[in-house]
């Protein structure tokens, strides 16, 4: 079980396996502009989750990510990614896990600096939601939402 007493989750413990995930990206108007399902893979390596994640998008296109999160006490955490600009800084709250990062968004043949607000909270045994709002300039490009189920 990866909750902790006072209601928070750990998710190097929720991730760790196989698990699948499917969601979607809005645009700053509320519209669908892209669905997407992911297979993970979380591995544990000295205390680090290496979570590896596979996506496959709704026009066909796929992407590849790794991210190392690193627990820094007991309720924070850092963790990076390949086409993350530096890493990932936030901690555990009343039970939700919030980060910030800042992420170099494939648009085509260029990139876009982004950032990133994540928002993880384990609403069931077996799911976790994550939202999360980018931003450009402190203006809401769009937002992500997606569920996270551990496989069988």
């Amino acid at each position: 079980m990866s909750r902790l007493p006072d209601g928070a989750f750990r998710i190097e413990e929720f991730l760790l396996g196989r698990s699948r995930a499917e969601g979607v990206f809005q645009d700053f108007t509320g519209r669908i502009r892209r669905r997407f399902s992911v297979e993970l893979e979380g591995r544990l390596d000295d205390g680090v989750l290496v979570l590896s994640e596979d996506f496959l998008f709704d026009d066909g296109a796929t992407e590849q990510r790794v991210w190392r999160i690193m627990p820094v006490g007991p309720e924070g955490y850092t963790a990076s990614a390949d086409d993350m600009i530096g890493e990932a800084h936030g901690g555990v709250r009343s039970g939700v896990l919030r980060w910030s990062y800042l992420f170099s968004l494939k648009l085509g043949a260029r990139s876009l600096r982004v950032r990133f607000r994540d928002t993880f909270v384990q609403i069931a045994e077996d799911a976790l939601l994550n939202t999360a709002s980018i931003t450009k300039f402190g203006f809401e490009l769009g937002r992500t939402t997606i569920i996270f189920r551990p496989m069988p």
